[in-house]
Order: C-alpha cells, then sequence, then structure tokens
C-alpha cells in the first residue's frame, strides 16, 4: 500500500482555536440556521428536534451533532478495483493524493494547447494516475465536451473504472446519475454488498455558501448514507463573496455548512461513514475567481484539516493546483507551496493534483511534475529519528578524524534512504536550458506505451457495455 507518511506536522488550529470555532459553528446552526431543501432531509431533521423559522431557516440542536461526532466512523479504509486496500486512515499521518480523470479543458502535453476534455482523454488520464505511485486515487466528474450533459457523468465513470485500477472519488451532475453510478459500481464489486465492505468508490458532494443545503445536496448525502458509500461534504467558500471576508469567520461557516451535512448522514444511517471536506478561499477582487493558488485558501485548508482531526474524521484536501493557465513558472510555485502546505498538515485524502487555471483545466504534465514533488516532499516530512543506530557513533568512531564514508560498508547500506530524482537534474555541469518539460513529455509517452491496467473480468466488461449502450 503507497503513501506518503509524514512525522512533521503544523498546527494552526491548536484545542483551544478548534473549540472556539466548533462553537461559533453550533452558534450559526442553533440561532442563525440553515436553508434546508430536500424532502426526506428536511422531515428527517424536524423528526430529531429541528425546527424552521417563519423566515424558512432551520435550526439544528447540539445535540444533533453530539449525537453524530459518536456515531461517525473515526477510521475508514479505501479499495481498489480489485477489492485490495488501497487508502487506510486511521491517524493524521497519512496522506494520499489524487487527480482528476476528466475536467472542462485539457492541456494537452503533446501540443501544450489547452482544448476542450474529450471522452478519449479520460483513457489518458487513467492511465497515467494508475502509473504513478503517488497518485493513489482519481475523480471523475462528467465534463466531457463530446457527451451529452444528461449523461456525462455516468458514461465519465464507465470509462474511469475500466481504465483505472485503483481508488475512484466521483460526482455527478444530478440525483439520478448518482444512483446509476452505485448500480455500476456494484457491479465490478460483485454485488451492493461487497462494495459496501470493500468500497473502491467514495462520493464527493457539497452545499452551496452561505448556509444553503439544495435538494440536490441534501438527496445526494441521503442517498450516500443509505447505500453506505463513503461520501465527501465539501463546501467551496470564497472570503468576501460566498464568506466573511475573515479567516476565522470563513471556517465557522464552512464548519457549520460541514456539520449539517454529517448530521444528516448519520440520521440516515447510524455510522455511514462520511469525510470532512472543506474549501475556504478567496474572492479575488481583481478578477473575479475564485483563487486555487491563494496562500490564504491552503492556510485556510490546513486550519480545516485541524477541525476534522479536532473532531476524528478523514479529511479530503487539495493541493498541487494552480490559478495559471499553463505550466510556468508560476504553476511550479504554487503548486510546490501547497503540496509542502498539505503535507505538513492533518489532510488525509487529498484532491486537484494538476488542476490548473482555478480548476478550468488539468495538466498531465503538471500531474507527473507534482508525483516528483510528493516523493521529495515524503523525505521531508519524515523528519529526523534519533537513536542509536542513527547516531551511527560506530561508524564515526570506524571511520575516524580526517576518514572518509565514501568506501564504508554503511554508506553502501544506507545509500537508497535519500531520494534522488528522477526529472529534475543534478548533474555537474549542467546544459545552459532546461530539460524538465522534455523529461515530462517523455515520461508520459512511456507511460502510455508500456504501462498496462490490468483488465476487468470479461462478464464484468460486457455489463458495463450494456450500460454504455442504454446511455448513449
Amino acid at each position: 500500500m503507497s503513501r506518503s507518511t509524514r512525522n512533521l506536522s503544523l498546527t494552526i488550529l491548536d484545542q483551544e482555536k478548534s473549540e472556539q470555532i466548533h462553537e461559533a459553528s453550533l452558534y450559526l446552526m442553533e440561532n442563525v440556521g440553515m436553508k434546508i431543501e430536500g424532502t426526506r432531509a428536511f422531515k428527517l431533521l424536524h423528526d430529531n428536534g429541528a425546527v424552521t423559522t417563519n423566515e424558512g431557516f432551520t435550526l439544528i440542536p447540539r445535540e444533533l451533532v453530539e449525537r453524530a461526532l459518536k456515531s461517525v466512523p473515526k477510521e475508514l479504509v479505501l479499495y481498489k478495483r480489485d477489492g485490495e486496500p488501497s487508502i487506510k486512515i486511521n491517524n493524521v499521518n497519512a496522506v494520499y493524493f489524487g487527480t482528476h480523470a476528466d475536467q472542462l479543458e485539457l492541456v494537452d502535453p503533446l501540443s501544450g494547447r489547452v482544448r476542450k476534455f474529450l471522452r478519449k482523454d479520460t483513457a489518458m488520464m487513467c492511465k497515467l494516475a494508475d502509473y504513478l505511485t503517488n497518485i493513489h486515487f482519481i475523480l471523475s466528474v462528467g465534463m466531457s465536451a463530446d457527451l451529452r450533459p444528461e449523461v456525462q457523468s455516468q458514461i465519465t465513470f464507465l470509462e474511469t473504472v475500466k481504465h483505472f485500477s485503483k481508488t475512484i472519488n466521483f460526482s455527478t451532475n444530478d440525483i439520478g446519475a448518482l444512483k446509476d453510478i452505485i448500480e455500476i459500481a456494484a457491479i465490478v464489486a460483485g454485488g451492493l454488498n461487497n462494495l459496501q465492505e470493500r468500497p473502491f468508490i467514495f462520493y464527493l458532494c457539497d452545499p452551496i455558501p452561505p448556509l444553503a443545503h439544495p435538494k440536490e445536496s441534501t438527496e445526494k448525502l441521503y442517498i450516500s448514507a443509505e447505500n453506505r458509500i463513503p461520501v465527501v461534504y465539501m463546501p467551496y467558500c470564497m472570503m468576501g463573496g460566498t464568506s466573511p471576508m475573515s479567516l476565522a469567520g470563513t471556517l465557522a461557516q464552512c464548519n457549520a455548512d460541514i456539520l449539517t451535512g454529517l448530521v444528516i448522514t448519520q440520521l440516515v444511517s447510524e455510522g455511514s461513514p462520511f469525510i470532512y471536506g472543506s474549501m475556504p478561499s478567496v474572492f479575488d477582487m481583481r478578477s473575479t475567481i475564485g483563487s486555487y493558488g491563494a496562500p490564504e485558501f491552503h492556510l485556510l485548508v490546513a486550519a480545516s484539516s485541524d477541525l476534522a482531526a479536532y473532531y476524528g474524521i478523514p479529511f479530503f484536501g487539495t493541493a498541487g493546483c494552480t490559478d495559471a493557465k499553463v505550466l510556468d513558472e508560476q504553476a511550479v510555485a504554487e503548486t510546490t507551496m501547497e503540496l509542502f502546505s498539505t503535507m505538513l498538515s492533518k489532510a488525509n485524502i487529498v484532491h486537484d493534483v494538476g488542476v490548473m487555471d482555478h480548476c478550468n483545466s488539468v495538466s498531465p504534465e503538471l500531474v507527473v511534475l507534482a508525483d516528483e514533488i510528493i516523493e521529495g516532499l515524503k523525505h521531508y516530512t519524515q523528519g529526523v529519528q534519533v537513536n542509536a543506530e542513527e547516531l551511527a557513533l560506530d561508524v564515526i568512531k570506524e571511520v575516524g578524524p580526517g576518514g572518509d564514508y565514501l568506501t564504508n560498508l554503511h554508506t553502501l547500506l544506507n545509500i537508497k534512504k535519500v531520494w534522488y530524482p528522477s526529472l529534475f537534474s543534478r548533474d555537474m555541469q549542467n546544459i545552459n536550458e532546461s530539460q524538465i518539460k522534455e523529461k515530462v513529455k517523455e515520461k508520459i509517452s512511456n507511460i502510455m506505451e508500456s504501462h498496462q491496467v490490468p483488465q476487468l473480468n470479461k462478464s464484468i466488461l460486457m455489463e458495463l457495455e450494456k450500460w454504455s449502450a442504454k446511455l448513449e
């Protein structure tokens, strides 16, 4: 099971600050309320003590939050397509990264130009992610330009599950697509019971900040919970636009929305798996975008991971992305800063690796480059172990003053403990131009030519083809 393990960690919110934000969130839930739509969720909340004001805002008592926090699983195991464990979360030390199977646009690795994402590109993104050691899951969204919107989510998932053997995160354009994909995943897993016991999928949905939970969101939570499919509930708040122009206020509002989603899932099915997701960024007043590269965004993501750790719930974060349109100095700077921040935070599952242009496009080249950056950062976040073996006093004594370690057996036995990059250059004499982009392109080309994703069973493939024919 490949993962990034960190012994170093960064704390933005200590126990006292986490408690203050928790209390502020409960105040919002109990006194300001939520705009709850969706008959089933609305009734469920009212049957358990929630009330709705004349203005239409549902007040959620803290007792429901406390009950939900007791019943939600604190550990989570997600599996590969073949049922082997892939992502295991039972503490804050493990972090897993994921990229996209599709997106609105693709930064084409051959031409370098930005173009619309097409159905055929999903196979490429899946094969790339399947090969890369530090990419543990892929996000299937449903955005291919050459597919009808009504079936984009389902067909993209079909393409993803055929071309990717690891864990699949998915979102859908509508409620019906969610139901379809659960059925499709159940076929691959050998039945719904097997899918529930060894989930190789997990779902991503969100509220609409501030404090609004439309029918599509609450129904998606409801369906995920009743089928016991792990679900991420993740508000995307923009400071000054859809959340207060303050860090703490934005965290409190996001947290209130997430806790509302948690309460709904636990009322539907006590003990159903839930993942805390949060994307609190800034509304850039000059460009009117929600920034994916802003330092405040990734500070708040790290702070949100502290809140998730405070509750003991797995956290779904964001890193490895950029506001840049193409792979340039800005893209590399923002991507590296974010990956460093998230690997020092308490994040567990991290999405959006390789996403560019504030989430309009995905770059296969940036995914490959991020894989290399993550590998290097793993050697930083391991920290320094101090014990008799690591102090190596006997080795120092053996070599003695003025000696050298190059031919010492200790060096030979431990030489692979340090990181040797495959893309970055440490040559004695470097040429006067960058070779990185060519190395990245060559690596992508080699993966496309040589990597073979394990094939699904023929009977499963036949069932998937039936689904594809029905949808098309």
